[in-house]
């Protein structure tokens, strides 16, 4: 990994700018479908971008070639690409890929209930719904005008503290923004043996089975035919376990089953769960929305 991660480096600094094609909006798709984008850049903008990034730092000699017109080294950045996120990524898929599927709920609940605009006012706290303008906290000063295109929201693991966008104002409109990490804050976990060797009963099946795509402790409550206590009680025995994820929305709470909750109940061995979470980097990589 150290003549890969060397390879990456002139890439992907640790501050400032990084080209844009190294992000394509196919990303939401799923790894393949990102590196096939990333193979069919075209030279022009390769180019471009590679110009606009050698203003920062000095290039190798094999990025200086790229950007000259030899697109031959994309195949070999692809691959270094595919490398790394086995490497790096893909033993924590479960998680990473759990708390964007929690977003995304959350975002399609907000939507449901209040259209556009509720989407919008429910994104995390450095972005401010104000009609007709979203604002938010990033790194320069600058503004992006859709004019009549949609625009892709794109919730990420790995992005922290502001959202990102394209540097080229031409290219589809898509604002990443960081999910929220509470959830995951460092508290010892309950011993595996002792939190899954509760879940044994009837109710529990049924907590799991009544979650679907989402739904708040209220709505689980009556989805089962048990009191509000007794609902909030089991969720947090099956959140212990890391088989669903709670966050919050205004007053409520919205749970979501983890991977490793939803193979469980479709009867997977919890070994097998977790190899099946960790090839599902397709389209629950990154959940979207767009909007008109």
């Amino acid at each position: 990994m150290n003549g890969e991660t060397r390879l990456l480096a002139p890439l992907v600094p640790t501050r400032g700018y990084f080209p844009d094609f190294l992000t394509p909006p196919e990303g939401h798709l799923g790894l393949d479908d990102a590196l096939s984008a990333l193979r069919e850049t075209p030279a022009a903008r390769l180019h471009g971008d590679l110009a606009r990034l050698s203003l920062a730092r000095p290039l190798p000699s094999w990025l200086r070639a790229m950007g000259d017109g030899d697109t031959r080294p994309l195949g070999r950045l692809a691959g270094t690409l595919r490398h790394y996120y086995e490497a790096a990524v893909a033993p924590y898929w479960p998680r990473v890929q759990g708390r964007i599927e929690a977003d995304r709920a959350a975002r399609g609940r907000a939507l449901l209930d209040g259209g556009a605009d509720r989407l919008l006012a429910s994104l995390p706290p450095m972005m401010r719904w104000r009609p007709p303008v979203l604002e938010a906290d990033y790194p320069v000063d600058r503004d992006l005008h859709l004019r009549g295109r949609g625009l892709l929201l794109l919730p990420s693991y790995f992005c922290r503290r502001t959202p990102v966008t394209y540097r080229d104002p031409d290219l589809t409109p898509v604002l990443v923004y960081p999910v929220e990490h509470q959830a995951l804050r460092a508290v010892p976990p309950a011993p595996p043996e002792r939190s899954l060797g509760r879940l044994v009963g009837q109710t529990r099946s049924a907590i799991l089975q009544g979650i679907g795509v989402g739904c708040t402790t209220s709505e689980l409550a009556r989805r089962v035919d048990v009191s509000l206590a007794s609902a909030s009680q089991h969720a947090t025995v099956l959140r212990d376990a890391g088989l669903l994820l709670t966050l919050r929305q205004g007053n409520a709470v919205l749970h979501t089953l983890t991977p490793l909750g939803r193979a469980l109940l479709r009867g997977a061995h919890p070994a097998e769960a977790e190899a099946e979470a960790g090839a599902g980097a397709g389209a629950g990589a990154a959940a979207y929305e767009r909007l008109g």
